[in-house]
């Protein structure tokens, strides 16, 4: 692990996008992907901060090696922020990316395009063994379609419009998103840090 920095995430989507994301910076990553034993860990904060910091800081105790770990999600300003910080789970425990659009676009029903606002937000949390904690977050705006549209991205992708490129996160190719996402917003402070990534 010497050299390697762990991210706390069994999610594939977002792995690969920060997989990708930090191999344009040649540092190597590895994610819980590649530690199918460890066990889930329980998101119970209220907020994306809290989430954040508690996976990073149970994994870096555990593995003694830096972490960093993401929460983030959904907030639809006609749904009072709602997802947030229950986007993964909106729908219900079983994490249903197709069962969460369902309930959102259900949600917006009769809400015309113009009160559709939203944006996806990330936490990113840094923490080293010592307890050293860092925290960056990144914001996308945008507009929730009606419908489905792409097939790229994951999550609530196909249905965040992205006013200034006229296309919906799941239009776009992945070195698109890495450019403009909330992830890659949240990454850019932590790059901005560059000391922080020299262990």
């Amino acid at each position: 692990m010497e050299n390697t920095l762990l991210i706390a995430t069994k999610n594939q989507g977002k792995a690969k996008e920060l997989i990708s994301i930090f191999a344009e910076e040649g540092i190597s990553v590895k994610t819980l992907l590649d530690y199918p034993d460890i066990p889930d860990i329980k998101e119970d904060g209220q907020t994306f901060a809290e989430n954040a910091f508690k996976k990073a800081q149970e994994m870096a105790n555990h593995f003694q090696v830096p972490v960093l770990a993401d929460d983030s999600g959904l907030m639809v300003d006609a749904l009072d922020g709602k997802p947030g910080v229950y986007s993964a789970r909106y729908a219900g425990e079983d994490k249903d990316d197709e069962a969460n659009i369902d309930k959102v676009l259900r949600e917006l029903k009769d809400v015309p395009t113009s009160e559709r606002t939203a944006r996806f937000h990330c936490t990113l949390a840094f923490v080293f063994p010592n307890g050293t904690r860092h925290l960056f977050t990144g914001e996308c705006e945008g507009i929730i379609t009606e419908t489905r549209q792409g097939n790229e991205g994951f999550g609530y992708d196909p249905i965040f419009y992205v006013v200034d490129l006229k296309k919906t996160m799941a239009e776009l190719q992945p070195e698109q998103k890495n450019k403009i996402s909330h992830r890659a917003r949240a990454l850019e402070q932590l790059k901005q840090n560059k000391h922080l990534l020299s262990w």
